[in-house]
C-alpha cells in the first residue's frame, strides 16, 4: 500500500520519525467559479408598505404627526424611485396609501390603520384613482 501510485488528488506528507502518511486532497463540494454580486439590497414591497404603517401605527393617537412623516416619506419613495430601488408599481401603490392617509379625518385615520388589506401589496391597484 506504501508504495502504490498516488492519485491526483493525494499527497504524502512524513511525519515524525520517518513516517509517510497518505493525505487526502481531495474535496467532493467544488467551489463556484463565479463571483458574488456586489449588488446593494433591494427592498421589497412589503418592507416599504411595513414602514408607512409602523409611522402610522406610532402616531394613531397623533394623526397631523402622523400625516408629517408620511409627507417625508415621500420624499425617501421618491429618491428611492430615482435611484431605482422602488419600481413604478411600488411608487403608485405607496402614494395611493399616502393619498388616502394625508385627506383622512380623526375617524378615516384610525379606520384606514385598522384595514389589514389596506397594508397589502396591491391594494388599490383596480380603483380608479381620485
Amino acid at each position: 500500500v506504501a508504495n502504490a501510485p498516488l492519485s491526483d488528488s493525494q499527497t504524502i506528507k512524513t511525519v515524525g520519525s520517518g513516517v509517510h502518511v497518505r493525505i487526502m486532497g481531495w474535496w467532493p463540494f467544488k467551489r463556484k467559479s463565479g463571483s458574488f454580486d456586489n449588488e446593494p439590497h433591494i427592498r421589497g414591497s412589503r418592507l416599504w408598505i411595513q414602514d408607512l404603517r409602523e409611522v402610522c401605527e406610532l402616531c394613531f393617537d397623533n394623526r397631523a404627526e402622523g400625516q408629517r412623516r408620511i409627507r417625508q416619506m415621500q420624499v425617501e419613495w421618491r429618491d428611492a424611485h430615482e435611484e431605482g430601488e422602488v419600481d413604478d408599481a411600488l411608487l403608485q401603490g405607496l402614494d395611493r396609501r399616502a393619498f388616502r392617509l394625508l385627506r383622512a379625518d380623526e375617524s378615516e385615520w384610525v379606520r384606514w390603520l385598522d384595514e389589514d388589506g389596506f397594508w397589502k401589496p396591491g391594494w388599490g391597484s383596480g380603483e380608479a384613482t381620485e
